[in-house]
C-alpha cells in the first residue's frame, strides 16, 4: 500500500504507517531474535524514515525520530550502511531495470535530493555507526565490503578481536 503509485497520501499519514509497520517488526521479529542472542540484518530501518519522511517530505528529522521512538523502543542499529549513489547512476539503473517507479520514486528528483541531504546529515551526525559506501561499485565488491564490516562488528561485539 505504501508504495502503490496510484495512492495519494498525506506525509504524516505515510510517516505514521511506516512507524506502525516498524513497531510490529520490532515486537514480532527483531526483539525476540535479539533476546535469543541473534544478529538482525534489515534492508531499511529508522534512518530511512528520517531521510524519506523527515527530510524528503519536509516533516523534520527530529519530529520523525520522536514519532518513531515508541515504535523502536530501545532498538537501535549498531551499524548502518548508507549506499551513496549519484542521481545520474540511480536514473540509469532505473531505466535499465525497466520497472515503473513506485509511489515514493515517482515524486521526483527534487524529493530525492532532499532525501540524499537527509541521509548525509544523519551520516555526519553518527559517523561511528553509519558507514557511507560507494554504491556504484560492482555488486560483488560492495557485498564483500559490507560482509567484512559486519564480521568485524560482530567479532568486536563478541570480544574476539
Amino acid at each position: 500500500m505504501l508504495l502503490d503509485p496510484e495512492l495519494e497520501m498525506d506525509p504524516w499519514t505515510e510517516a505514521y504507517l511506516y512507524a506502525a509497520a516498524r513497531a510490529d517488526l520490532v515486537r514480532r521479529e527483531i526483539l525476540p531474535h535479539l533476546q535469543r542472542g541473534g544478529i538482525v540484518l534489515c534492508e531499511r530501518f529508522l534512518d530511512s524514515s528520517l531521510a524519506y519522511q523527515g527530510a524528503g517530505r519536509g516533516l523534520g528529522i527530529a519530529a520523525v525520530r520522536e514519532l518513531n521512538a515508541w515504535a523502536v523502543e530501545e532498538v537501535r542499529p549498531d551499524l548502518t550502511f548508507y549506499l551513496r549513489l549519484s542521481s545520474e547512476e540511480r536514473a540509469r539503473r532505473a531505466r535499465e531495470a525497466g520497472t515503473a517507479p513506485d509511489r515514493i520514486e515517482k515524486v521526483g528528483e527534487e524529493f530525492m535530493r532532499r532525501v540524499e541531504k537527509g541521509f548525509e546529515e544523519i551520516a555526519r551526525s553518527e559517523p561511528g555507526r553509519i558507514r557511507v559506501l560507494n554504491a556504484a561499485l560492482l555488486p560483488e565488491n560492495l557485498a564483500w565490503i559490507v560482509g567484512q564490516e559486519i564480521l568485524e562488528k560482530w567479532s568486536v561485539a563478541r570480544g574476539n578481536v
